[in-house]
């Protein structure tokens, strides 16, 4: 695999962007909320200007949650399908809102739907980078069981990505969640073997792990942040990163 240009005011040369569905809701309780993702493709948009490499998972919770579902009787498998299908409703949106504002963006799915993207091709995602194109990853893994977690580290592995980027509603990775526990630690640094020994909700256990293989940092920032992606990628503002040191 050809290594990607390094843009001198950038930390990092290609980035996955792994982003929650229910961060592109806003203050709805449900669905998409059209300013949001507008707002976050502008963040992106200014990252691909700099000359950095993107790619992109989202999530599909603020559609449907395969897990939520089965534990109300629906088979485990049925309800991790539809869970795909809710990110590739948010990953369309998010192409829409895209290429809105400049910015060439495929849409590539681990489950074929040849009318609405493209199918997953490692070479061709790779290919579509180095073109300049944001390339987004729909259906997680393919496979139930797996979550978008999981299927982010699976990519930005397969992509060669310098980072992990996991985009949240707070500033970094804390001993508990911020909103609620008002002495909540916040961490700057954490090894791969801190989050899975203190059991820290950074991503999920086989997540953290692939990551650790791959030797993949993992940057936990806010995505609510003003030009907060564009200050990670150059290493700067508030985030907390897994490393294995």
């Amino acid at each position: 695999m050809a290594s990607p240009s390094k843009n001198p005011s950038a930390r990092y040369s290609r980035v996955l962007l792994k982003l929650s569905g229910e961060a592109l809701m806003g203050e709805r309780d449900y669905g998409l909320d059209s300013d949001v993702v507008a707002r976050v493709a502008e963040e992106i948009r200014e990252v691909v200007r700099a000359g950095v490499q993107v790619c992109i998972v989202i999530g599909g919770g603020n559609i449907f949650r395969g897990i939520s579902a089965a534990s109300t009787g629906m088979e485990r498998a049925t309800a991790d399908y539809m869970g795909m299908l809710a990110t590739t409703i948010n990953a369309l949106a998010m192409q829409n809102a895209l290429e809105k504002v400049g910015v060439p963006t495929r849409v590539l799915s681990a489950i074929p739907m040849a009318s609405i993207c493209e199918p997953y091709i490692r070479r061709r995602a790779i290919r579509h980078m180095e073109k300049g194109r944001v390339v987004i990853f729909a259906a997680g893994t393919g496979n139930p069981f797996f979550t978008t977690d999981t299927a982010a580290a699976l990519r930005a592995s397969e992509m060669g990505a310098d980072a992990l980027l996991k985009a949240t509603k707070v500033d970094g990775v804390y001993s508990g969640d911020p909103r609620k526990v008002k002495d909540a630690q916040r961490f700057d640094r954490l090894t791969y073997l801190d989050v899975l020994s203190k059991d820290l909700e950074v991503m999920d256990a086989s997540a953290v792990t692939l990551a650790r293989q791959s030797r993949i940092p993992i940057v936990v920032f806010s995505i609510f942040t003003h030009g907060g992606l564009a200050e990670v990628v150059q290493g700067r503002g508030r985030f907390t990163i897994v490393t294995g040191e």
